[in-house]
C-alpha cells in the first residue's frame, strides 16, 4: 500500500517575526476630518446664498410667502393618502384625497369669485378636508354660493371618473366615481355645517329640522362615529330655529324669490343627478 507524504505546512515565525494585526476598512479619520467632511458642503452653500440671495431674492420670497400654505396642504393630503392606505389599496387612498381636494377647490373658486378670502384646503383623515374663511359671508345667498360649489366640482370630478371607467373598463374609475357621488350626496344633507346645510340658509332654515331627522335614520340603521360627530357639531344651528331673530339674522335670511328658486333648481337638480351616478356605477370590491 503506497504512502503519501504529509503535507507541507508554512515554516512557524518566531514572535519577534509574526505579522502585525490585520486591521479591515478605511484608515480612522481625525475629529477635525469628519467634520470638515460634514459641515464643508453648507458652509459652501451658505456662502453661495449670502453671495447671491440678494439677485435672486425675487425667486426666493415669494416661495417662502407660499410655503407654509403648500405645506398645510400638501402635508396633510399625504398624511390623508397614508391613513386611507392603512385600510384600502394606496392607489384608491390617492385617487380619495384627489377627490377630497376637486371638492375643496370647488369651495374655494366659488368664495374667491364672490370676493371672500378664504385658506388653503386642510385634510383631515378619516373627516375629508375643509378651507376656512377669513371673511364670513354676508348673507344667505353667498352662503348658499360657497356651499354649492363644493359639490359642483366634486361632480364633475366623479363624472370624469366614470368615463374613463367606460373607456378602459378599469375598476378603480368605477369605484372612485361610485365614492365621489356618494360623498358629494351626503355633503347636500341639509345639515349643520355640512355643504347642505350652508346652501339650506337659502332656501329654508327649517330644512335643518330634515336633514336631522335623516342623519338621526343613517345612525338608527348603521350607527357610524362620523354621523354622530355631525349631528353633535349640527345641533347649534338647529337650536338657532327655536329662538328669536335679531334683526341682524333676518337681514341674513333675507333672499329675493328669484335667488331661492335659482338655488333650490341647482341643489335637487345636483342631488338628482349624484343619485343617478350611484345607481349607473355598482360599487366593485376593493382589492
Amino acid at each position: 500500500m503506497e504512502q503519501r507524504p504529509p503535507p507541507l505546512l508554512p515554516p512557524r515565525l518566531s514572535p519577534s517575526e509574526e505579522l502585525p494585526p490585520m486591521r479591515y476598512g478605511p484608515p480612522k479619520q481625525s475629529a477635525w476630518s469628519t467634520l470638515k467632511k460634514l459641515f464643508g458642503p453648507l458652509l459652501i452653500v451658505g456662502i453661495l446664498l449670502l453671495k447671491w440671495g440678494a439677485k435672486l431674492k425675487f425667486l426666493i420670497l415669494p416661495v417662502l410667502k407660499f410655503f407654509p400654505a403648500i405645506l398645510k396642504t400638501g402635508g396633510t393630503m399625504i398624511l390623508s393618502i397614508g391613513a386611507y392606505a392603512l385600510l384600502y389599496p394606496w392607489w384608491f387612498a390617492l385617487g380619495l384625497v384627489l377627490l377630497i381636494f376637486v371638492h375643496e377647490c370647488g369651495h374655494l373658486v366659488a368664495a374667491r369669485r364672490i370676493g371672500l378670502k378664504v385658506g388653503a384646503p386642510v385634510f383631515i383623515p378619516f373627516m375629508g378636508a375643509f378651507i376656512a374663511l377669513k371673511d364670513a359671508p354676508k348673507n344667505a345667498w353667498i352662503e348658499a354660493q360657497v356651499g354649492i360649489g363644493g359639490p359642483i366640482f366634486g361632480a364633475l370630478a366623479s363624472v370624469v371618473c366614470h368615463v374613463i371607467y367606460l373607456i378602459t373598463g378599469h375598476n378603480l374609475f368605477l369605484l372612485l366615481a361610485h365614492f365621489g357621488y356618494l360623498m358629494n350626496l351626503f355633503n347636500l344633507a341639509p345639515v349643520g355645517f355640512l355643504d347642505g346645510g350652508r346652501i339650506a340658509t337659502a332656501l329654508s332654515p327649517w330644512l335643518w329640522v330634515v336633514g336631522t331627522v335623516i342623519i338621526g335614520v343613517l345612525m338608527v340603521v348603521s350607527f357610524n362615529p362620523i354621523l354622530l360627530l355631525v349631528l353633535v357639531m349640527s345641533l347649534p344651528r338647529l337650536v338657532s330655529l327655536f329662538r328669536k331673530r335679531t334683526d341682524e339674522e333676518k337681514r341674513f335670511y333675507e333672499v329675493t324669490p328669484a335667488q331661492r328658486v335659482f338655488m333650490a333648481i341647482l341643489y335637487f337638480g345636483l342631488a338628482a343627478a349624484l343619485a343617478l351616478g350611484m345607481t349607473m356605477t355598482p360599487m366593485p370590491a376593493v382589492r
